[in-house]
């Protein structure tokens, strides 16, 4: 598919990279919101490394 060279091309070209730049905006947004979860998962107990224990 080609995108004429004129406004409308410009106009869909410029629809679609709104539409996909809010796509790559949302999936960071997601990847960062599943960090905290992330976190929780791994919990490491601070005591018993501190006391030397597996």
């Amino acid at each position: 598919m080609t995108m004429p060279d004129s406004l409308y091309g410009a106009l869909m070209l410029s629809f679609v990279d709104f539409f996909m730049s809010m796509v790559m905006i949302s999936g960071i947004g997601v990847v960062l919101a599943l960090f905290p979860l992330l976190n929780r998962l791994g919990k490491i107990d601070e005591k018993a490394l501190r006391d030397g224990q597996h």
